[in-house]
């Protein structure tokens, strides 16, 4: 006799769910160079057309406006139809996107270019980490983190690659080379991705550390809670600083001449720059899955505290002490490192919060905040420009940290545990459907 517990599908086994993790890890590392090999076109950029740094770098903060703030629409697709489609439209645009930028000859080409890229980024992206939140429920700020991973430290691989193209080529070439390569390996892997069915993995589960909320809050419902807009507000200050170093990261460097100069660590030899790039991706990845792992351990805002006042640190030592260029080196790396993790504590926070059936798209509406921060990248080049200086773009990058941070343990942790506890008065926790509240 058929019964509706003989249709429902068994539950997979681990190694399915982290073959899935591994593919949508790998679609990461394919779009990394679109956000962090920008910085190395921006010279090249300037110096074959001769326009202005700050408005080639609106290029950069288009590229990520169009990558977050579509995310939501994306997650809504992956969502209803899965994660497939969604991927193969995203690399084919990455692609596209990098091959307008091998022939533009204007900003406004550059501009395109940067806004198609976004696209596709953003459809690769979100689709990876809320189908990473969905898979695993029982580990969920290490899958996030190690999926986010692969796009913070994915561009590790290609540095010095790209540099080389960069120099020995042209930097249209690297446009095109890479774009086309980029691009096709994630439509590839579309068709191998997929998303859980119910029955398939562990039920929510909740420790001392973390709560997770069994009631599955709709796209409409989470932005009409005031604890989503301080989640997103922390996103927005902590987001901002990273970004800015992300996208001028060689012109810092240059403007305060330590980019050529050759550094030495642990018996390597390289000039500042490449070094630090090179650190930066590395680290700015293997953060993402620790402090999500961290975060599954002692709890997400905990780990937001420590992190967050690790970056305001660093980004003050960097102010301090950058014109050395060891300590360029070392600091930078120390920033990337407590940066990168908000790409996994933020989405498994929202998660967390507001359940996993809507997890890509209310993750990718809480991602949105990264547009928002990268609209801050332009003004950060302004004020440098207007003061001949990047002293206040440090200062003030330090101090939104310091304050993320004090949110994180003050405001967010608390209110966050009563909007759970009010949530699950809601819901019968035997089968998961909503009830009346008296």
């Amino acid at each position: 006799m058929v019964t509706p517990e003989t249709l429902q599908p068994k539950r997979v086994s681990d190694s399915y769910r982290w073959m899935q993790l591994v593919l949508g890890v790998i679609c990461m590392v394919m779009i990394a160079n679109l956000q962090y090999g920008w910085t190395f076109f921006v010279p090249e950029i300037q110096k074959t057309f001769g326009f202005d740094r700050a408005a080639i770098q609106w290029a950069f903060t288009l590229f990520v406006l169009f990558e977050t703030w579509l995310v939501p629409i994306e997650g809504w697709f992956v969502d209803k139809y899965g994660p497939k489609v969604v991927i193969l439209f995203g690399g084919i645009l990455c692609g596209v996107g990098w091959v307008i930028n091998a022939y533009a000859g204007s900003l406004n080409a550059f501009y395109l270019g940067q806004v198609i890229a976004g696209l596709g980024a953003g459809a690769v992206y979100g689709t990876c980490v809320g189908n990473a939140l969905k898979w695993f429920p029982d580990k969920r700020g290490l899958a996030s983190g190690i999926t986010a991973a692969g796009f913070g430290a994915g561009s590790a691989l290609t540095v010095a690659s790209i540099q080389w193209m960069i120099a020995d080529k042209g930097f249209q070439a690297a446009f095109l080379y890479f774009g086309i390569g980029q691009g096709v390996i994630v439509a590839a892997l579309a068709f191998f991705l997929s998303a859980p069915r119910k029955g398939q993995i562990p039920d929510v589960s909740s420790n001392n550390a973390n709560v997770q909320s069994r009631r599955n809050y709709t796209p409409s419902e989470v932005v009409r809670q005031p604890i989503f807009w301080l989640m997103y507000f922390m996103y927005v200050i902590v987001g901002a600083g990273g970004l800015m170093i992300t996208a001028n990261l060689k012109p810092i460097a240059a403007d305060i001449g330590v980019d050529k100069v050759p550094v030495t660590l642990l018996g390597v030899t390289m000039v500042a720059i490449t070094f630090a790039a090179t650190i930066d991706r590395v680290l700015n990845g293997l953060t993402r899955p620790f402090f999500g792992w961290v975060s599954d351990k002692i709890g997400r805002e905990n780990t937001m505290f420590i992190a967050f006042a690790m970056e305001g640190f660093g980004i003050y030592m960097l102010y301090l002490w950058g014109h050395d260029p060891l300590w360029f080196v070392l600091l930078s790396g120390f920033v990337f490192f407590a940066w990168g993790e908000i790409y996994s504590l933020f989405p498994s926070t929202c998660t967390d919060t507001f359940g996993s059936k809507f997890a890509a798209t209310n993750a990718g509406l809480l991602y949105t905040a990264k547009g928002t921060a990268a609209l801050l990248v332009p003004i950060a080049n302004y004020l440098q420009q207007g003061t001949g200086s990047w002293d206040g773009v440090f200062l003030a990058a330090a101090g939104a940290n310091i304050l993320a941070s004090v949110l994180a343990i003050a405001v967010l942790k608390p209110w966050r545990k009563r909007v759970v506890a009010n949530a699950q008065s809601e819901v019968d926790v035997t089968t998961g459907a909503k009830v009346a509240v008296a």
